[in-house]
């Protein structure tokens, strides 16, 4: 073993490897028994591309480039594709990116629009489409702009004809329910085809504070009659709702506390444990009825595992496999069930479970190690303990090289990742980011602070009212927890994250002085600037929970703010923002560079045209990674030789 300085180990986890490996394979579905899926496409400008699995196990990306297929609806997205097999050949419908037109596809065919282009603000967007055949028609959620602003929204269920009629005609389209909602997903219909469910909330509301259960008629116009509640409300988030095929209705609520799984109401599988979450997206399965009553489930205290529940038993038989983290992607047929998976040494993947058998393997988008595992970090789960004694999880990589460790008495440099959302949480799952710095001797810490998802709702609500304090104290505790017992220097310590996390970033890096620098990512940086007609319309009003109401708590958004506290910052920092973002726009990064003007902090703000919230581009994941390690390396003295200098400004 060579000894060698923390930060100067030679690594083959270069940032082009780490960018090729970047996302994960979402949306599976069937269509007949066909497996198909979307997954990233780093190298081609980061469009999704749509997989289909044949029955003889080929795989093959449907549609080339540029099509991508993903759904801009409240900004985050939902599923964005689904298929029926017609006449012996698939027929797929789905969301392109670049004009957020539904668009009818079937092999040997060019994608034919469904939906017209509106020129009024954002325009027409979809999500969660539903074929059916027998009305000539694909349900969806439809996201209609009615003016310039990003409040200026509307969101009904529509139906939309599969014969191309609404393609240059908006009055095609029809609306299958009022606008009384801000916000919905897709319906669900009954086996008898004669009810439907979905979900609905209204501002200021998140859909983990609470949303509606909605159960409507179908009339023989296809529309939807005498919608009523049956579960959820304002304290009751009702994450997901599936028909059985008895007919009975499934859904998962945290009214006990926790995501768990009832039937008509009845509680299925109560435990400490989540069968849901948050709805980042539209269209989200945690779990998926199988036709002989069972059901496939992801749950889970922290990582989520894919099992099947017995409803008439309450047990779960869980698939065996070396997948630890399942999100909520699944999707069942017959006896099978699909979904994603991934482990500390295994990235996502498709996953299939068979029912009959417990038989799980791999299907698609299959691993394979890019590198010798022996330079794959290797986690530890720990629980800290944060202020007031109260518990904060978090995963913990220290550097790791098969060949070199450092000298003796030399502690490790260590950057503390905060998570976005924030209401979400990180997966203890293989990620060749964090290898990048791990194989050269810098270790990372995934903090999922109070407010993270996974642990039920008393820890989610942590950070009610709370944002800039609670997940800054949590993970400052965890920094200092790492120095305090010899796992980190405590003079070569930073933090890094985007969007929310970059709010923690930079929170923390105005507020403590635990770091000596701070990489942030399309950040959230001025709550006054941060809301209605600001941002977009689904996170408008979502400082309300965070913060507090702004009519009675003005002051508290002025003083939580980031750029509030510039001229308190005196660690150098990395300002990283995608020039598209509507989430997060640049107007916040540039009000706060403005406000250290002059002050004398080294910092770099790279902007990167064509990406919006959240890097997609091979290109600019590699530029943004070098540079985070460039920034490292310069603040912690590291011999870092193989990437580009950062130029760092004052």
């Amino acid at each position: 073993m060579l000894k060698t300085p923390y930060g100067s180990w030679p690594s083959p986890v270069d940032a082009a490897l780490a960018a090729a490996h970047d996302g994960r394979p979402e949306w599976t579905g069937f269509v007949g028994d066909e497996t198909w899926w979307t997954e990233p496409r780093p190298t081609e400008g980061g469009r999704r591309a749509l997989v289909r699995r044949r029955a003889d196990g080929t795989e093959e990306s449907v549609l080339p480039a540029p099509w991508n297929v993903r759904s801009r609806v409240i900004e985050y997205g939902g599923r964005p594709w689904a298929g029926v097999v017609r006449d012996g050949q698939p027929l797929v419908v789905f969301v392109h990116f670049a004009d957020q037109r539904l668009y009818r596809y079937e092999p040997g065919a060019e994608p034919r629009p469904l939906t017209p282009v509106s020129p009024v603000g954002g325009g027409l967007r979809w999500a969660e489409p539903r074929v059916d055949l027998e009305r000539g028609d694909v349900w969806c959620v439809l996201e209609e702009f009615t003016g310039d602003g990003p409040g200026d929204v509307r969101r009904v269920l529509a139906a939309v004809p599969l014969d191309g009629s609404a393609a240059e005609d908006r009055g095609a389209v029809r609306e299958l329910t009022d606008d009384r909602h801000r916000f919905v997903t897709g319906a669900r219909l009954a086996p008898d085809g004669r009810r439907a469910a979905w979900l609905a909330w209204d501002h200021p509301r998140m859909p983990w504070d609470g949303t509606e259960l909605l159960v409507a008629d179908v009339g023989d116009d296809g529309t939807l009659r005498d919608a009523r509640t049956v579960a959820g409300g304002p304290g009751e988030a009702v994450a997901q709702v599936e028909w059985a095929a008895d007919g009975s209705l499934l859904f998962s609520s945290d009214r006990s506390g926790w995501w768990n799984l009832y039937r008509d109401g009845t509680p299925l599988c109560p435990r400490d444990e989540e069968f849901g979450g948050p709805l980042w997206q539209l269209g989200l399965r945690w779990f998926a009825p199988l036709d002989d009553g069972l059901i496939a489930v992801v749950h889970g205290k922290g990582a989520t595992v894919l099992g099947v529940l017995d409803p008439e038993s309450g047990e779960i038989a869980d698939a065996v496999g070396p997948w630890t983290e399942f999100p909520a992607h699944l999707a069942a047929h017959g006896t099978r069930v699909v979904a994603v998976g991934a482990g500390p040494r295994t990235a996502y993947e498709v996953v299939e479970l068979d029912t009959v058998t417990g038989r799980a393997r791999a299907i698609g988008a299959r691993h394979r190690d890019a590198v010798d595992p022996a330079y794959y970090p290797e986690p530890r789960i720990r629980v800290f303990t944060g202020p007031d004694g109260r518990e904060v999880h978090a995963h913990v990589y220290p550097p790791h090289h098969p060949e070199h460790a450092a000298p003796d008495g030399e502690l490790p440099p260590y950057v503390i990742w905060a998570h976005g959302g924030p209401t979400s949480r990180v997966p203890l799952v293989l990620d060749l980011e964090i290898a990048y710095f791990t194989s050269r001797g810098i270790g990372v810490a995934e903090v999922n602070y109070g407010g993270s998802t996974g642990y039920g709702r008393d820890y989610r609500e942590r950070l009610r009212e709370q944002w800039g304090v609670v997940d800054v104290e949590d993970c400052a505790a965890v920094a200092r927890a790492l120095a305090d017992e010899g796992t980190a220097d405590p003079a070569r310590l930073a933090i890094r994250g985007g969007s929310a996390g970059g709010w923690t970033t930079a929170a923390s890096l105005t507020t403590t002085d635990v770091y000596a620098c701070g990489t942030i990512i399309y950040p959230v940086l001025d709550l006054d600037s941060w809301g209605p007609g600001d941002t977009h319309d689904f996170e408008s009003r979502y400082l309300e929970s965070l913060i507090g109401p702004l009519a009675e708590v003005p002051a508290r958004y002025t003083e939580r703010s980031p750029s509030t506290h510039a001229d308190r910052l005196t660690a150098p920092f990395l300002l990283l923002q995608g020039l598209d973002d509507v989430i997060c726009p640049p107007a916040q990064c540039e009000r706060f560079l403005a406000r250290i003007a002059g002050r004398d902090v080294p910092h770099a703000y790279l902007t990167f045209e064509g990406e919006g919230h959240g890097f997609r581009r091979a290109e600019t994941m590699v530029r943004a990674l070098e540079a985070e390690l460039s920034l490292y390396a310069q603040v912690f003295k590291l011999d870092v030789p193989d990437v580009p200098r950062l130029e760092l400004h004052t």
